[in-house]
């Protein structure tokens, strides 16, 4: 999933280690969703929904509705503004390769829409459905409930998913250590590469 260029939604901007916006970018987003708020019920139908994310984003027509239908918990045939902020807060986090904090900051909200049962469990089929919001690779998802479905179930509780968002952040920094340290050791040899040239030039 991308955003679409040139799109409202690249003006915003996600803080980086809570995954939230900013009050000045959550009221320009909410006098955004009340220009798409057509009707003026501060909802967004079906219809209103899908054009907004087919204008922001490469999704097709049945991961549109498929969200749609995550969001529209109460199944009333519609979302608010408070949905709408939580989904644009995941396009963003996806855009900017912050699934994995996203997930961890917001691990009982993001619980709760996958648990489209009202269980208080999450089935494999869940992550599969929506695996393309959260990039959830199939291993990883293979991996998932193989590490952390304590009760056998082939469900996970909001601890189990707990435990599954802090190994996952883990990993995430350590990823991100590591290519932090080989970003700086490449500049060090490039720039060590440079002096060594510039010697060779003076010396000749």
């Amino acid at each position: 999933m991308k955003l679409k260029q040139g799109s409202f939604l690249w003006c915003l901007y996600l803080d980086q280690l809570y995954c939230l916006l900013s009050v000045r970018n959550v009221k320009a987003l909410l006098e955004y969703f009340r220009l798409l708020d057509v009707h003026r019920n501060n909802t967004l139908n079906d219809v209103l929904f899908y054009h907004f994310l087919h204008h922001v984003t490469n999704l097709n027509r049945r991961q549109i509705i498929t969200v749609f239908n995550m969001l529209d918990w109460n199944a009333l045939g519609e979302i608010g503004f408070d949905q709408f902020y939580i989904l644009v807060c995941i396009l963003l986090a996806h855009q900017n390769h912050l699934e994995e904090q996203f997930i961890f900051r917001h691990s009982r909200p993001v619980f709760e829409l996958l648990d489209l049962g009202g269980e208080l469990k999450i089935g494999e089929e869940n992550f599969h459905t929506y695996k393309f919001l959260f990039n959830i690779k199939r291993k990883e998802l293979r991996e998932l409930y193989h590490d952390f479905d304590i009760t056998g179930d082939q469900r996970l509780t909001y601890k189990e998913f707990k435990l599954f968002t802090v190994f996952n952040m883990d990993k995430y920094q350590d990823r991100r250590k590591a290519e932090k340290e080989k970003s700086l050791l490449k500049k060090k040899t490039l720039r060590e590469a440079n002096e060594s040239k510039k010697k060779s030039f003076w010396n000749k």
